[in-house]
């Protein structure tokens, strides 16, 4: 089964994630910062990256657009708390695999990241 990274910079919220996606079967690693991210290649057992809009430093957009311009295709599943239809579209124009407003149910959660690994959910 693929990694599925989470970058997320509330702790409990991370920790949440974490739990739910290993009961689910997958190996997960977990970054509080894109920042954090971006510093431990390699990324590419990396199936997946859930990533939140807001983070401290880089935004989630930021991140998804640096991955971007370094070649990278890891499928990105946007959350975030702060949902409105100009953050909907620039996720869908930067080609999001998903689009989460928080709180978001399990089930969802889990059917975006199986979709984005190219699984039947």
């Amino acid at each position: 089964m693929a990694d599925i990274a989470v970058v997320e910079n509330d702790p409990s919220m991370c920790k949440a994630l974490e739990r739910l996606l290993r009961v689910a079967g997958f190996r997960v690693v977990t970054f509080p910062s894109a920042e954090e991210f971006l510093g431990h290649p390699p990324r590419e057992g990396i199936g997946c990256l859930v990533l939140d809009l807001h983070l401290g430093g880089m935004t989630g957009f930021d991140l998804q657009e640096q991955l971007r311009a370094s070649g990278s295709s890891i499928p990105v599943i946007f959350i975030t708390a702060h949902d409105d239809g100009q953050r909907r579209e620039r996720a869908r124009k930067a080609g999001a695999a998903g689009y989460l407003r928080k709180p978001f149910d399990r089930a969802e959660l889990l059917e975006a990241v199986h979709n984005a690994l190219g699984h039947a959910a």
